[in-house]
């Protein structure tokens, strides 16, 4: 399997596994507070990051690039914060649309920060992509411009997460660049917690606990996908999230699922079949 096909699948799952976190938030939301969410998501995947430090031994946390791993878990957080804000306040494959404006940003990015030069035909399919987005995701104008600038800033400083993702990659494992992702974030969202603690009943606390299980898959995946192909070729598979998160939508909340949905799918999948063979060729 060629890096970029590999690449691309990995995507896939993590978008999957993001989608899915997606729902748990909405879940929690009436129950939990947002500072609660954020936390839990990252103390429950640090403890199933834990093995890996138990297999791998202290050698794991050696890094001459600590300063890369801080700012990628402040930018990470602080994103995690305006998602969750979001999601809480819009129906899922809405709110997921935080997610999928970053693959858009990712190469302006990568361009200018890794040098990583996109084809002509890779920015044609990412703008594709966006259109794909913009279909599959009817607008809600003049009612939630507040949210979606909040969404803004979120797709932004996911973009620079991911890219920050692919320059550290060429020195640090996945395993690795996740477990300190997953420390500090669970270290910093700790800080505000005692101040915005709301009793829980058993129902959150297991979807609590899923809700790491699938950060930690997603944050590998993730990882290792841009540790394998460039983030201006596969981050445009960022858009499928929208699939995952429409039939969530539709199976637990019974959001509609319109034909302008089903042609924005076919959109973004015709995009990235196009970057994926034209670098297959």
């Amino acid at each position: 399997m060629s890096p970029l096909a590999k690449g691309a699948l990995l995507l896939l799952l993590a978008e999957a596994c993001f989608a899915g976190i997606g729902a748990i938030v909405k879940f929690t939301s009436g129950t939990a507070s947002e500072v609660q969410v954020v936390f839990f998501r990252n103390f429950f995947a640090l403890l199933l990051m834990l093995p890996f430090l138990y297999k791998h031994g202290f050698s794991l946390l050696k890094t001459q690039r600590w300063y890369l791993h801080l700012s990628r878990a402040l930018t990470g957080l602080i994103s995690m914060y305006c998602f969750f804000y979001v999601l809480a306040r819009l129906p899922l494959a809405q709110g997921m649309l935080v997610l999928l404006l970053s693959p858009f940003i990712v190469p302006i990015i990568a361009r200018f920060w890794l040098k990583e030069r996109p084809s002509r035909l890779t920015l044609f399919a990412i703008a594709l992509g966006f259109v794909g987005v913009m279909l599959a995701l009817p607008g809600t104008a003049g009612t939630i411009d507040a949210i979606m600038l909040v969404a803004l800033v979120s797709a932004v400083l996911v973009a620079v997460t991911k890219t920050t993702i692919r320059y550290m990659s060429d020195t640090e494992p996945a395993v690795r660049i996740v477990f300190y992702f997953s420390l500090l974030t669970a270290i910093l969202s700790a800080v505000p917690l005692p101040f915005y603690w709301q009793p829980l009943n058993n129902e959150v606390w297991l979807a609590f606990i899923g809700m790491g299980v699938l950060a930690a898959i997603g944050q590998l995946a993730m990882t290792r996908a841009y540790a394998v192909a460039p983030a201006s070729d596969i981050g445009m598979w960022t858009y499928s999230s929208v699939i995952f998160a429409g039939l969530f939508g539709y199976l637990f909340w019974q959001e509609p699922v319109t034909m302008a949905w089903f042609g924005g799918v076919l959109v973004i999948f015709y995009a990235g079949y196009i970057t994926t063979r034209q670098r297959l060729l």
